[in-house]
């Protein structure tokens, strides 16, 4: 676990891609998380194309209504140009999404795996890994950083604050590709929030549900120390 730029895993794909300083980012999902996303991301200047599991004309009212400025598009054109792609489908919808329409991309997992309220997922039910390090195994030609998944869709957008704010909250961002992880902090930052980074997928578990800072709003020095009692915890107990 870290606030630097140190990376615990092999390049991915999006290590070689330079990304621009507000790629354009693919919401894929229009549930009650993905138009708060993209909402947030077009206020921040990032071009936003968003995504259901099927014809985009059945989300272009709820788009431009409740993200007016995103671009409702199948899939897999969201996916082709965009620069960032944000999984912010239901879990257990996962399984059957294909690997192939992400190959080569920059992956935010926003989802969580909570059995007391999603029920037992088999893919997820391993305690050995935590839910992003599966989603990176099954995506295992794109680059997988998790993030956003312990702010609850409605604080997303009520609790941004500019940077240097003193209430300003904290979120981690974890990942194996430094470069990935980068890119992924500064559109967290951006968008109104302290991005407190993480060095691997394996120290995002520090993100799961009933994890310390899960739920909570905590500035960058209570998450931070928060992360490192609980990681000291763990491995005390390895």
């Amino acid at each position: 676990m870290g606030d630097d730029d140190r990376g615990a895993g092999a390049a991915g794909p999006a290590a070689t891609t330079i990304l621009s300083s507000r790629p354009r980012t693919a919401v894929l999902g229009a549930g009650h998380t993905g138009p708060v996303l993209a909402r947030v991301a077009l206020a921040a200047g990032y071009p936003v194309s968003i995504a259901a599991s099927g014809d985009p004309a059945k989300i272009a009212l709820i788009t431009d209504v409740l993200a007016p400025g995103a671009q409702a598009r199948w899939a897999a054109d969201a996916v082709a140009d965009a620069g960032i792609v944000v999984l912010a489908i239901p879990l257990h919808r996962f399984p059957d999404l294909d690997p192939a329409l992400l190959a080569g991309k920059l992956v935010v997992d926003t989802m969580n795996y909570w059995p007391p309220v999603d029920g037992v997922q088999a893919m997820f039910d391993d305690p050995a890994y935590g839910s992003s390090e599966i989603v990176q195994r099954r995506l295992a030609r794109s680059t997988v950083v998790k993030t956003l998944n312990h702010i609850g869709y409605h604080e997303l957008e009520d609790d941004r604050r500019p940077a240097g704010a003193p209430d300003r909250r904290a979120l981690g961002v974890a990942g194996d590709d430094p470069a990935a992880v980068r890119a992924v902090a500064d559109l967290i930052d951006r968008v109104g929030y302290d991005a407190v980074r993480l060095d691997s997928l394996r120290a995002g578990r520090l993100l799961q549900p009933g994890s310390p800072v899960f739920g909570v709003p905590l500035g960058r020095t209570e998450f931070t120390r928060a992360l490192a009692r609980t990681h000291h915890t763990d491995r005390g107990s390895s």
